[in-house]
């Protein structure tokens, strides 16, 4: 299988590396991208996630430290996080503890993706994190035996992108009002439920329900996660506006609308994330995001995840 299109994009400093590429142009839309990453924390390093409006396939290579931190001040009790975790959709934030070795992909799927690979209806996954020997089973465990034998980034990525090909090919697919709905909530434009609605020739109440049923959140909320992610996409820039600006621009009744939804979505305000020096540590689940600024990341304790 060629892939002459794609392009693998490697960062090392430090003994630490990151690399990013685009999937195989035959999986646009089901699949936004991969990141490889290899690098150790010198010391526990807190990682937000943002709600999610993709599903986020982690493959560990090594076994690293994670703690789901369950308390706002940090310092509550913790459980333990998975191992190469399968994360579906979510309307909520999470904040995760880890140390030690990140070695391991990140493959990002939109819904139409995850649904053909894992054959069910996305509710069952949505707001959870299940192994991903237990969507996959065996076929899982030599993926990740595959990887980590593989000798650099270029040839993981090909595999994965072998792999993804030959199971979402033949998978199920999302009905095709739910694909329209989808692309048209996750596009640059912004168009009311109902109008939707009447577009797939349903009702309001039978295209909500069909939707979660299939995707695992609301159009409502997936609506608020990509308005969201227009906004992060504004505040990445090289000169980013006033949340004021960012507010009117992205649809927002007003500004106060934007700081609540800000709240709900990442778990801190506009105020606390533009102060943010280290977007490596933050998990939004758009690769757009990221790719606004192309600076040589600083590698030596962290790396970024275009996640």
């Amino acid at each position: 299988m060629g892939d002459q299109t794609t392009v693998t994009v490697v960062q090392k400093a430090h003994s630490a590396e990151v690399a990013f590429r685009d999937p195989h142009p035959l999986l646009a839309g089901h699949v936004l991208g991969y990141t490889g990453q290899d690098f150790s924390l010198s010391q526990p390093q807190v990682r937000r996630v943002t709600a999610l409006a993709t599903v986020m396939l982690v493959i560990d290579f090594e076994a690293p430290v994670r703690h789901l931190v369950t308390d706002t001040d940090m310092a509550g009790p913790q459980q333990s996080f998975l191992l190469s975790p399968v994360s579906g959709l979510s309307d909520r934030p999470l904040v995760i503890r880890q140390s030690g070795r990140e070695y391991g992909m990140v493959a990002l799927l939109t819904p139409l993706g995850a649904r053909a690979l894992f054959g069910f209806p996305l509710w069952e996954l949505a707001r959870r994190s299940v192994h991903l020997t237990d969507l996959l089973g065996p076929d899982g465990r030599r993926l990740t035996e595959q990887l980590a034998e593989a000798p650099d980034w270029p040839t993981r990525f090909r595999i994965t992108d072998t792999f993804l090909l030959s199971r979402i090919g033949t998978g199920p697919e999302l009905p095709r009002q739910v694909r329209r709905v989808w692309r048209r909530l996750t596009g640059s434009g912004v168009a009311p439920i109902d109008a939707l609605a009447d577009e797939v020739g349903w009702s309001r109440q039978h295209l909500t329900a069909r939707f979660h049923r299939e995707v695992g959140l609301s159009p409502k909320s997936i609506a608020r996660i990509a308005r969201l992610q227009r906004v992060m996409l504004l505040m990445r820039s090289t000169h980013p506006p006033s949340w004021a600006e960012v507010a009117a621009t992205c649809g927002y009744t007003d500004q106060s609308h934007l700081n609540r939804d800000f709240r709900l979505l990442t778990g801190c305000t506009p105020a606390g994330w533009r102060a943010l020096t280290d977007w490596s540590s933050v998990y939004i689940g758009d690769p757009r995001v990221y790719a606004v600024h192309n600076a040589t990341p600083d590698l030596r304790g962290h790396a970024p995840v275009r996640g």
